[in-house]
This record gives structure tokens, sequence and C-alpha cells, in this order.
């Protein structure tokens, strides 16, 4: 192995990088004005670590194990109930993680400094190296060095000719292949070539930071002007773009409601299909809309087929079906003969669409000849839909998603109901401390089929009329989904990009009567080798027939 001393020919040779130097080393071995000194000294190096790839990739790191709260605990912004039932689970343990904002980490303020500081340091670590990568692509390649058979790769081929014909014969060979090249006379007499390729790989790197600092911005500006709603929609319903029609609503940092589009959805019809084993095979929703300065005023119109991963895409809003279930109709009279018919919307508690809900009846049994109001006639019933009710044993659970049999098994409770002491309650549940209180008291259990009539002990009556179905959508705008897009793609070709482009080098020397080769890779030099091989022998065929083939010799090594 030979062993090669430092020289200005050797550095030449070997500074293939084009990445600014790394900010962590001795100062006066920096190029600049010299060391720090007074009180910039400080900052600047703060600076100069926030900036470095290293503190980039150790933020990148912090990030996403910032992240995993956010997926192992429930969050305010998609669920409040379920951070309400970890409350209940927890009552100890949920007051100190709310502190931390376990329940809201995407909004907590350690989590946005962390990634201000990633965004910061990866436009403080790119801008020096795009400047640096700019002038090195504009940059002549470099002198061809003294020995040539110092370099890793190197060829020594007698030849026969002018020098400068030959010279020219070899980089026009070279620029075929696709290399930049730059010729030198030396006082010598010795015509060289100096060649590069590769620059590619630079350039996909700075493509792939680059992209990520533009997925950045796209994730940040939807998560300050960006919204997202959820509501549940029975057929033959519709609901409008108002903060009041959803169920949930959450807008962005810097969102305010009149940014809102206008519009309206209805739900006409929703047919679900399914597999021999009950799993899901397709959804559709038939749904109409209006939109625009008639949203409000008339009736949806314009039909659409509202199915999973096949959104509703309106101006300033995506609808996205999520989920679906039953809502039976229940029809109760009361004993002053009063008539209640709605279709409580039961939420689905297994595979089979078993589905769990309540009918709450607050105005119930009340004396239309009185103005006194009695609390403690009011009904409720809560109780399971089954799609398909099991020919036999416990009607608690189903045995098909879809309905060939439906049937209700229902709790009926008399009492004070809690909901008009203008507290908010769960619409899909009755409240269970009236019924630990005795302010609800149960009138007995029944099984309905559609149709069924159950009498109740005062004389009131509940019919299982039949049912309907319902979807749940996800309403939202997200201003930078297509920059997150664009930016993922970009990425993904930057990455691809600098892992397969390799940069190198190669040099030519031809003096009378012999042409020289030397070649220099940074990375994978033995694919390197038999690139270079193969340039040897078209230049050595093309450019410079030797003067003696036998003398031809053709010489890989290693070097330091």
């Amino acid at each position: 192995m030979a062993t090669v001393t430092p020289s200005d020919e050797q550095a030449a040779v070997t500074g293939l990088a084009t990445a600014p130097q790394d900010a962590t080393a001795p100062e006066d071995r920096r190029p600049g004005p010299g060391k720090l000194s007074g009180f910039t000294a400080a900052p600047r190096r703060w600076w100069r670590q926030l900036t470095s790839m290293r503190t980039a990739l150790v933020l990148l790191f912090l990030l996403a194990l910032a992240a995993v709260p956010g997926s192992t605990f429930p969050q305010r912004s998609l669920n409040q109930a379920k951070v309400d039932e970890y409350f209940t689970e927890h009552p100890k343990l949920a007051p100190f993680l709310d502190k931390l904002s376990a329940f809201d980490v995407f909004a907590a303020p350690w989590f946005a400094a962390i990634y201000l500081l990633l965004f910061i340091s990866l436009v403080g670590c790119l801008v020096p190296r795009i400047r640096v990568h700019t002038r090195a692509l504009v940059k002549r390649p470099p002198a061809v060095p003294r020995n040539l058979q110092r370099l890793p790769l190197s060829s020594s081929t007698p030849v026969a000719g002018d020098p400068s014909a030959i010279a020219n014969t070899a980089r026009g060979v070279l620029r075929r292949a696709r290399w930049r090249t730059a010729v030198h006379t030396e006082a010598s007499g010795a015509v060289t070539i100096s060649a590069e390729k590769g620059y590619l790989r630079e350039t996909g790197n700075l493509a792939f930071h680059l992209a990520l600092v533009a997925l950045l911005v796209g994730v940040a500006s939807g998560s300050l002007w960006g919204w997202r709603a959820s509501v549940l929609v029975v057929e033959g319903n519709a609901f409008c773009d108002t903060v009041q029609a959803y169920d949930s609503f959450t807008p962005g940092t810097r969102m305010r409601d009149a940014a809102l589009p206008s519009f309206c959805v209805q739900l006409d019809d929703f047919q679900g299909t399914y597999l021999a084993n009950g799993q899901p095979e397709d959804f559709l929703a038939k749904v109409k809309y209006v939109q625009g300065d008639r949203a409000f005023t008339q009736d949806p119109d314009t039909a659409y087929d509202l199915k999973v991963n096949h959104p509703l895409r309106l101006d300033g809003a995506n609808v996205y079906l999520i989920n679906h279930g039953y809502a039976p109709v229940l029809k109760y009279t009361d004993r002053y003969g009063t008539v209640f018919e709605e279709a409580p919307a039961f939420l689905p508690q297994d595979s089979q669409l078993t589905s769990e809900g309540a009918f709450v009846l607050p105005d119930a049994n009340q004396d239309p000849k009185s103005t006194a109001r009695a609390a403690d006639v009011e009904m409720a019933f809560t109780g399971f839909f089954l799609p398909t009710a099991p020919p036999s044993g416990p009607p608690i659970q189903s045995v098909r998603p879809e309905p060939d049999d439906p049937a209700v098994t229902l709790v009926g409770y008399r009492g004070d109901t809690g909901l008009n002491s203008g507290i908010p309650r769960s619409v899909y549940s009755i409240d269970q401390n009236q019924v630990d209180s005795g302010a609800l008291k149960s009138v007995g259990s029944k099984k309905l089929s559609v149709g069924e009539v159950w009498t109740l002990d005062d004389g009131s009556s509940l019919q299982f009329v039949g049912y309907r179905e319902f979807m749940t959508v996800q309403v939202g705008y997200d201003p930078g989904d297509m920059v997150v897009l664009i930016a993922a793609g970009f990425m993904l070709v930057g990455l691809i990009t600098s892992l397969t482009v390799r940069r190198r080098r190669i040099f030519v020397r031809v003096t009378p009567g012999e042409l020289t080769v030397g070649g220099l890779a940074r990375t994978d030099p033995d694919r390197y080798a038999e690139e270079f091989r193969q340039i040897v022998e078209k230049l050595t065929a093309d450019a410079a027939p030797p003067a003696d083939p036998k003398q031809s010799e053709l010489i890989g090594k290693e070097g330091s």
C-alpha cells in the first residue's frame, strides 16, 4: 500500500465534498476573519452548534420522540370523550399528565419549541451548503496532481502522436460520457485533463433537506390556518358548514369561524356490502350538496357518490366518509296521547355492528292542559340495536352486520332525565348519575322486532318502527396538504439520488510517448474501479492507440 504525504495536489484531489466545513472544528482551522472574540463569541458559537447537521439530526429524533405521547394518550383535538374517559379511569395520573400537555401534544409549547428549533437548524445548515454547492457547480475541475500513480486507481499507456491532439480526442470521449472537463497545458509541455462527475449526489442531498423544510412549512400552515370537524348524519338529514352543526370542531390557531366556506350536504341513502365473514367490502353514501351563494337558501341538488378514500371535494373543504352505523326509528306515545318519533343514532360496539344508544324524552308525559312541569315522569330508553338478531340465546349481540332481522333490546326508565338542568350531556347514553341517585327508575326491559309495540305500566307505549342508516364524516381544510405531498415526492427523489449517484474524478496527463490516467472516488471505490477500467479502455482505443499494445499497463491499487 502506498504511503501518501500531504500535499497541495492531494488536498485538491481528496476534497470532493461540497458541504461546508464542520462548525465544531477548531476556530483557527476554519476559514474566515479569525478566532471569535468579545461578546459575540458565545452567540456565534451557539449559532454554529444549532445550525450543524448533528444538531438537526438530534432535533429530528427529539421531534419523533415528542410525538409518541400523541399516539399513546387520547388527544382533545381528536376525541374529547376519550380524554374524559381517561380522567375517569386515572383520576390521579390524568391531572399530572394534563399539566404536561399530554392530551394536547401537538399544540404544546415544548413540541412547538422543538419544531421551531428544527426548522431554524435546517435552514441555517442548508444556506451555507447551497452557497458552497453553487460555487462548486460553476467552478472548473481542479488541476491534475503531479504524480497520478499515487491515486487509488491509475493507468499508464505508451502512445505515439501529438499530445494536444491526443488530449483533444480524450476530452471528447469524456464529454460524450457527461464528464465536466478542463484542459491545461503544463510548463513541461504536457497536456492535462481534469474531469468530474456525480454532482447530483449533493444536489439530491440538498433537495431532500429542502423538501424536509417545505414539509415542515406545510404541516405548520395546516396547523395554523386549517380546520377539522366531524358530524354524524342520519339518512334523510343534512348538515351545513357552521360550527354549531358539527359534533366536534377543531380550528387552527390562526383560523377564524368567518373563514368557513358555505355549503350543505344531505344524506339520501347509505349502502354497505359485506363479505361472508362479516368484514366490510364497500360503503356507498349517496349524497346531494349545494355550495357557494346558494348554500343555506336552497336544498342540496347536486348528487355525488361518497365512498371511503373517494372524498367529496368542495371549494375550501373536503368531506371524508369515516364511519357508519344504524339509527332505530322509535315511536313513543305517552299517557296523554302525545307522539314522539325519532331515529337516535346507536353507536357500533363490535365488528357485527351491535350498536348501543339511548332514546331520551324530557318532554314526555307532560299534561298539555297544564302549564306546570313534572320532572318525575320523563322517559328514557337505553339498550342495543342488533342488525341481525340471533335466533336463540341472549339478544344482546348481532350475528351479522347486515340488517337481515333487525331488533332492539331496550331498558325503560321513568323519572328526572336531567336534560332540563342546562348541563351538557351525551345524546348517546343516559346520565348514569341520575340512575344511581334514584332520580331515574327502571320500568322494565323488552326485545322488540320491527313493528312490535311495548306497552308500559302507565298505559304509554313504545314501538320499534324500523331503522335508518347513518354516516359519520370528517370535514376539513388543510392549506398545506399539497405542499406536504409535493415535498414528500421531492424527499423521495432526493434521497434516491443521493444514495445512488457517486461523486468521482478522473485525471489525464498526455506527454510525448505516454498517456497516464488516474481516478478517485469518495464512495463505493469497488464500483468505480470497473467504471475506471472501461474509461481507460475507451481512451486507449479512441483517443490514444498505444505504440506497442503489449506495453499497455493498467494498475489498480488502494491509496491511503
